[in-house]
């Protein structure tokens, strides 16, 4: 029986049209693009400002897209992933919502939350299903509104995040050496007081009293996130490097976790890989979460060629954290002229 291989055939993305840019922010509460941009690297962030409108609706803009490109027919189309921390609702999940309004008749889909690690784990899990023999094409979508969970009266976390989501399919070949190869993937689990929604969950429930002492938005201690964060993904990078018998002359691109810049250059030297194979774009979207990793290659896909070997490595609450190698499937430049 011949191996199947699980490769990412295309990308799609989608940012809002509304940009916060830092100046904007200056005038909301005590901050200043000097002060944003030395501590991290942040120029402006898409909102998603229309009202009624959540992480589904920019899910299935990617995805929309994202079949257009690649000329899949939907109706092939096995199951369908939205990793998220900012469903739309409770229940459904975010993923039948999509499945909904993109009239995918022969999928089933499942929301999947891991923080920013999200989209990182939920390629792994497609990957594994694709690699069983049972199922031929899987879209992924990573997608967020973080600007629901952010106090824009706290400078030390509504600087950092922004909305938007991106989608992958990822589809079953017989070729040999490409597609999704391995992963180092874990979860710490010591990260609850240092990053964390307070109220909102089965343990604090919604409430009066926790409406009215703004519970409901994202807490963080910036100092430890940022220390576990450089360290976890320095050493996954340099894990699955080692567990494919990788140098650092063999890595072509490095995708990392868009939380930012100074996170992403302290990685990237700790590491010992040259920021150059980094792809970075945190300066125009912020922090998006889940999103960030598909937006990156999405912004990136022209400089994807067959053959490369790229390394997805991110972090997040929890704290979870890991990293997996690709064997690229695909030049990236005759795909953006679909863009």
């Amino acid at each position: 029986m011949e191996k199947i291989n699980a490769i990412i055939t295309g990308i799609g993305g989608y940012v809002p049209d509304y940009i916060l840019n830092n100046e904007e922010l200056s005038r909301m509460v005590d901050t200043s693009d000097e002060w944003i941009m030395e501590r991290v690297g942040i120029k402006e962030r898409r909102i998603l400002t229309e009202e009624g409108l959540g992480t589904s609706y920019m899910a299935r803009k990617a995805a929309k897209q994202l079949i257009q490109k690649t000329g899949v027919d939907p109706d092939t189309i096995d199951a369908l992933i939205v990793t998220t921390t900012t469903p739309d609702y409770k229940f459904p999940s975010t993923a039948s919502i999509v499945i909904g309004k993109l009239g995918l008749k022969n999928a089933f889909g499942f929301d999947f939350e891991a923080a920013c690690c999200g989209f990182l784990y939920s390629v792994d899990v497609a990957a594994t299903m694709i690699q069983s023999g049972r199922y031929k094409k899987i879209i992924v979508i990573g997608a967020d509104k973080m600007s629901s969970l952010v106090d824009y009266t706290d400078r030390q976390t509504c600087v950092l995040f922004g909305d938007g989501a991106g989608a992958v399919l990822i589809e079953a070949t017989t070729e040999e050496n490409v597609g999704v190869q391995n992963s180092f993937l874990r979860t710490d689990g010591v990260g609850l007081p240092f990053l964390h929604m307070k109220a909102g969950g089965s343990v604090c429930p919604a409430s009066h009293f926790t409406v009215d002492r703004g519970l409901h938005y994202l807490y963080q201690e910036g100092r430890t996130v940022f220390r576990y964060a450089v360290t976890s993904m320095a050493n996954d990078v340099a894990e699955i490097m080692k567990m494919n018998n990788l140098t650092h002359d063999d890595v072509n691109w490095v995708v990392p976790h868009e939380a930012n810049l100074r996170i992403i250059e302290a990685v990237a030297k700790r590491a010992e890989l040259q920021l150059e194979k980094v792809l970075i774009n945190i300066e125009h979207y912020g922090n998006t979460s889940a999103a960030t990793i598909p937006l990156a290659m999405w912004d990136y896909e022209a400089n994807l060629k067959k053959g490369d070997n790229v390394i997805f490595t991110a972090f997040g609450a929890g704290f979870v954290h890991g990293a997996s190698f690709c064997k690229w499937a695909y030049d990236g430049a005759s795909a953006v002229a679909k863009k």
